[in-house]
């Protein structure tokens, strides 16, 4: 039996993500009652499991959602730095992810280059998510989706403009927005695009599902009739010494009032956390009344805790088909 594995976007069917923003709204909606212990069984997948939960880059929402996320669905949170592990001494990814498979359920990991969760899910006989890469950030882009969902009722049809660098988070909102029949647009300086083959990508699904990828450079033009409007960090983790560079380059691109100004009236702004006010968002904006930052931040809970639920629903002969993107 081969293990069910989330490493990108589009390892989940367009019918798969709609139905895990379905079973996030319910988990969300009966999460205080009853008491975890109360639950029917089928909310409670993970009973009898443990996960095991790496780190190889600081968190905060990441680590909170997933060990709470994992605890309400039953299971044992093993929370892992890898810098304290033989994995930060140099074992292989390989030996690692067959050692873990011995005694966990299942392997969520947060990491720098996509290359190692593939290295990590094709040498594991458990199910391994991708909680960042530097590539990808799919679980922030579920809960992004329900955020929206949540708010307007719907995904299909809606355009979602992306200002600032055309990293991880860039990707996924290409490939979940348009799994999910969304217009995706990113504007950013000439240099910094996203991949071209994950834009090309993107628009292959879109030609199935009515959604669009669109990379733009004008901030403004793209930011236009916009039903919502997203930003990230300008410098990763990983790109500290580039930050005052960044902080030039991308100056045009900042989420400000002009932006929310040239949007629909009803613009939902978002960001997923942690920002940097003033740089590549205005405190007025991330603070004002259209912003649904912490939504987004509550929502990593309940669609991570869906996707779970997923991957533990049933046994699988294999994942949806993937493309490395």
């Amino acid at each position: 039996m081969t293990a069910r594995h989330f490493l990108l976007d589009t390892d989940l069917t367009s019918a798969e993500q709609a139905a895990v923003l379905d079973t996030a709204d319910r988990l969300k909606a009966g999460r205080r009652t009853p008491g975890p212990a109360d639950r029917p069984l089928a909310d409670r997948p993970l009973a009898g499991r443990s996960v095991a939960l790496l780190f190889e880059k600081p968190s905060t929402r990441t680590r909170l959602s997933f060990d709470v996320g994992v605890a309400e669905l039953g299971g044992h949170p093993v929370v892992i730095d890898t810098a304290s592990t033989q994995l930060g001494r140099g074992e292989t990814i390989e030996d690692t992810a067959a050692v873990l498979s011995r005694y966990v359920d299942a392997i969520v990991m947060r990491t720098f280059a996509q290359e190692r969760l593939e290295r990590l899910a094709a040498a594991a006989s458990v199910p391994v998510v991708n909680a960042l890469s530097d590539h990808a950030h799919p679980c922030q882009a579920l809960a992004d989706l329900q955020t929206i969902r949540e708010r307007r009722g719907r995904l299909a049809g809606l355009t979602l403009t992306y200002l600032g660098d055309g990293n991880n988070m860039a990707h996924s909102l290409l490939l979940a927005g348009t799994l999910a029949g969304m217009r995706v647009h990113v504007a950013s300086p000439p240099g910094y695009e996203p991949f071209e083959q994950v834009v090309r990508h993107a628009n292959e699904i879109g030609a199935a599902t009515g959604g669009e990828a669109l990379v733009m450079h004008d901030a403004l033009e793209a930011a236009a009739g916009a039903d919502v409007l997203y930003t990230d960090v300008w410098a990763s983790m990983g790109q500290e010494g580039e930050s005052d560079s960044r902080s030039l380059v991308f100056q045009p691109y900042r989420l400000d009032e002009k932006a929310v100004e040239v949007a629909r009236p009803d613009v939902l702004v978002m960001h997923c956390l942690p920002a940097h006010r003033e740089l590549e968002i205005t405190a007025a904006v991330l603070d004002g009344p259209h912003s649904v930052v912490f939504d987004q931040a509550e929502n990593r809970l309940h669609a991570q805790k869906a996707l779970l639920s997923l991957l533990f629903a049933a046994p699988t002969t294999g994942s949806a088909t993937r493309t490395a993107a």
